[in-house]
């Protein structure tokens, strides 16, 4: 009995020992004291060779793909940083240049599937010549990012190609989304890649990008949305049979995405995801994989499932940016003191980044504490949605 009244006492005190500073993301202006901690680690790494291709063997002898998403949310995190500190810019395009000039090369000499889980070459893919709309659409992302800070004409051309081939691929499908993997459409995909399109309405003066979102967006609510939950699938066939209901590990970010398209979806999204995947207790914040209708299997995508709660590491680590994007201060608050919890924070110097994650991880969190420079930008240039 003592102990039952013992935790009834603390446990609801536990999150004041892992206290944040206020404002952890702030819409404009500096980062969060957190937020330069691992700004400054990233920059490390990336100016470190060594230490650079020791982190990125450790996450590829997991999963490839973290090799590339951490490149994509890095130039992301960058390209808002140097928005907001333009006195650091000349700094930050430089890592941003050796890791778009690094990841192109890569890609050139080795093929896609460097990037790729092995079972991208199980099988054909629908659309031929094969391609990834998981490579060319992050590959896009991040040259668009690149040049929204800093035009460079080698890297705009590029950004082109790709674009066009992109656009090409969704308009051939029945969904109007192409292949990340072969005959599996991922709407974390789709809706990033339409992202990069936008990022070049905003440098060319067009609306292309944002017509094609419309229209995809239009073909999503009719056959993409979970009838439960109202909630975006998060994986179908080229055909448009739903492979993989909603997921957290996909959702923060589609809605993240969605607001370059329609703003109003993306915050019913967000809402949804909030209520039927975020949780809180005690001051503590975590997110499901999934919504209790549907349930997947746990993957490198959900990470590793915490019994009873269902916490989730990838949609807790994602949820991170839908509660920065959309201004969830309540809910990022309670998501980083689990972070500081659980995920064993180390700082060296004027440094920081987490045991318990990788550089991927470090990598999407610099972008949830950076986001909206970048993002306000595409939009005002680009013609709000």
């Amino acid at each position: 009995m003592s102990l039952l009244i013992a935790a009834a006492v603390w446990l609801p005190c536990l999150h004041l020992f892992f206290r944040r500073e206020p404002a952890e993301h702030r819409p404009s202006g500096a980062l969060s004291p957190r937020g330069r901690a691992l700004l400054a680690h990233q920059l490390s790494l990336w100016e470190d060779a060594a230490a650079k291709e020791a982190t990125l063997a450790r996450m590829r002898a997991t999963n490839a793909e973290w090799d590339f998403m951490g490149r994509t949310f890095l130039v992301l995190g960058l390209a808002n940083a140097a928005l907001r500190d333009p006195a650091a810019e000349a700094r930050h395009l430089a890592v941003m240049d050796r890791v778009i000039d690094e990841t192109l090369a890569l890609e050139r000499e080795r093929g896609m599937l460097h990037f790729m889980m092995p079972y991208a070459a199980g099988r054909p893919f629908v659309q031929q010549p094969a391609r990834s709309l998981f490579v060319d659409g992050e590959i896009a992302l991040m040259l668009g990012a690149r040049a929204l800070v800093a035009r460079r004409a080698d890297h705009e051309a590029e950004l082109d190609a790709r674009v066009a081939e992109m656009r090409a691929r969704m308009e051939r499908s029945p969904v109007l989304s192409a292949e990340s993997y072969p005959d599996e459409c991922w709407t974390f995909c789709n809706t990033l890649a339409l992202g990069a399109m936008r990022m070049s309405d905003a440098l060319r003066g067009e609306r292309r990008g944002l017509e094609l979102g419309r229209r995809w967006l239009a073909v999503a609510r009719a056959r993409l949305v979970d009838p439960k939950t109202g909630l975006l699938v998060s994986s179908y066939t080229h055909g448009g049979r739903i492979l993989d209901g909603p997921e957290g590990s996909s959702l923060w970010l589609v809605a993240h995405a969605l607001l370059l398209i329609d703003p109003d979806f993306a915050r019913d999204q967000y809402a949804r995801a909030r209520r039927e995947l975020g949780a809180e207790l005690v001051g503590f914040g975590w997110a499901r994989e999934w919504p209790r209708s549907w349930s997947g299997p746990q993957d490198v995508d959900s990470g590793p499932i915490v019994p009873v709660v269902g916490a989730s590491a990838g949609s807790s680590g994602l949820a991170l940016l839908g509660a920065a994007a959309f201004g969830d201060a309540p809910y990022l608050g309670a998501l980083l003191t689990s972070l500081d919890l659980a995920a064993f924070p180390i700082r060296e110097g004027d440094r920081l980044r987490h045991a318990a994650s990788n550089q991927v991880g470090d990598a999407a969190l610099l972008h949830a504490l950076s986001s909206g420079p970048l993002w306000q930008r595409i939009a005002a240039a680009g013609g709000a949605p």
